[in-house]
């Protein structure tokens, strides 16, 4: 009888560390042209810069800080102080993410090897222990052939990794094959570029309505952009800011919204759907920490236990002894 799969010990999930609210911004022409414009602008610095950054390779602690520093300088120059410092914060978490890639991947090619080399130790049709070979002499030809395609993979990241190297594409690689075959792809140029606008401002507590860059008044419901200096003849406001014409509000949780952006820090991204011609307001923040409920804690009370399957649902609840206090057909879980 063979081995059975460990089931791991219950665990409670911790509390959500965050929260993001989205709505829709009904610009006007004039409106989506200053977006279209300002964007365009930064998603060409923030290109530049994750380009820069990738090529310093790996760095510690200090080094990541001292070269922060010197590119914020230089994009400050270009955008102001505060759109700087979100550009870089940006491609520094998109380093990150690809170094995080690559090792997921290095583990995944091992594991993959590792599978391949102990069925291809058995000979073709046979078995040793639990183990068995492949069935026939051409799999497990075939099988050698794919074992070396993936020792070569694995030696590229491995390279990779040990000199810092990744390769990141803002917007992604599927986006980037397209960009010379637009027509095939059913896109145009400017429905191509919509994906790489940046828009994001994080926010500042200190700040009126927690964002300095971005600004939302819930009271007054309009919404406020600070220009990068080379855009500011596109301003309609004083101190180069451009106020959207159009009434700006969150229909879905706007009151959590409202008091965040009085008490604390907020951060905004604009985002533009180019199949729906639609704009958008992500608005993001913090949550307190919160001290995570244990199951022995959630266990005194009534509690609802959900059975996860494969094309099935089925939820009861429990009470404190274990009994079930009700239940729900899948039907009625559709």
């Amino acid at each position: 009888m063979s081995a059975l799969r460990e089931i791991a010990e219950p665990f409670a999930v911790a509390p959500r560390a965050g929260a993001r609210v989205r709505t829709r911004l009904r610009v006007c022409g004039d409106d989506a042209a200053v977006l279209r414009e300002v964007g365009g602008y930064l998603g060409s610095l923030a290109s530049a810069d994750l380009a820069a950054r990738c090529a310093e390779g790996s760095l510690d602690a200090e080094q990541r800080a001292r070269s922060r520093q010197v590119r914020k300088q230089e994009l400050t120059a270009k955008s102001s102080s505060r759109w700087a410092g979100a550009l870089t914060r940006t491609s520094e978490d998109a380093y990150q993410l690809a170094c995080r890639n690559l090792l997921a991947e290095r583990r995944s090619l091992l594991a993959r090897i590792t599978r391949i080399q102990t069925r291809l130790a058995v000979p073709a049709g046979e078995r040793a222990g639990r183990v068995r070979g492949y069935p026939t002499p051409a799999e497990r030809h075939a099988k050698t052939l794919r074992v070396q395609a993936l020792r070569t993979r694995l030696a590229d990241v491995q390279q990779q990794v040990d000199t810092g190297r990744v390769s990141v594409c803002r917007g992604g690689k599927a986006l980037a094959r397209k960009r010379n075959n637009l027509a095939d792809a059913g896109l145009t140029e400017a429905q191509w570029e919509s994906a790489r606008l940046f828009l994001t401002a994080d926010g500042e507590k200190d700040k009126t309505w927690g964002n300095e860059t971005i600004r939302w008044n819930p009271d007054q419901g309009w919404l406020e952009i600070r220009l990068p200096a080379p855009l500011a003849r596109l301003a309609n406001r004083p101190h180069g800011r451009y106020r959207l014409s159009c009434p700006v509000g969150f229909p879905y949780r706007g009151g959590d919204v409202a008091a965040q952006a009085a008490t604390g820090a907020i951060r905004y991204d604009i985002s533009y759907d180019p199949a729906r011609g639609r704009w958008y307001l992500d608005a993001s923040w913090k949550t307190p920490a919160v001290e995570p409920v244990t199951l022995a804690q959630a266990r005194q009370g009534t509690v609802v236990a959900v059975d996860l399957n494969a094309g099935h649902l089925a939820v009861a609840v429990l009470t404190p002894d274990g009994n079930q206090a009700g239940t729900r057909t899948p039907s009625a879980c559709r």
